[in-house]
Order: structure tokens, then C-alpha cells, then sequence
């Protein structure tokens, strides 16, 4: 028989029961990746093709460090 109404079990039988639900997070799992795939183009030294990836996705954050590194190798 299947309960029509949340039911709690253990010390709480008989009374109502709520589940405890988290709240939805964004993922932050595609900037990783993509961020990623700029340092692998990079040091593959496809450097055009990274640079419009870069600019594509506006990750003028990755190229500023991208130039900051390479006024310090400089």
C-alpha cells in the first residue's frame, strides 16, 4: 500500500514529516572547462585560434593574465 501523505518514521510516527530540501546552486562547472581548453591552446602554442576563443567568450580576464605573463617572461 503506497502512502498517499508524508508520513514520518522512528520516534515522530504518526506525525507529518517534511523532507529537508537544499537550495540550487549554479555550477561553475563550464568556466572550468573552458578556461581549460584556453591554457591547453595555449600551450600548444595555437595562439590566434586561442586568443578569438578568448574573445568569443569574454574571458578578458584569462587574456590579462595571459599578457601579464608574458611581460614577466619578457
Amino acid at each position: 500500500m503506497v502512502l498517499r501523505y508524508p508520513m514520518a518514521t522512528g520516534l515522530n510516527k504518526g506525525h507529518k514529516g517534511t523532507k529537508n530540501v537544499s537550495k540550487l546552486r549554479h555550477s561553475h562547472h563550464c568556466h572550468r572547462r573552458l578556461t581549460q581548453h584556453i591554457k591547453f591552446l595555449l600551450k600548444v602554442s595555437k595562439d590566434k585560434r586561442a586568443l578569438k576563443f578568448i574573445k568569443k567568450q569574454e574571458l578578458s580576464n584569462v587574456l590579462e593574465a595571459v599578457r601579464k605573463a608574458a611581460a614577466k617572461k619578457d
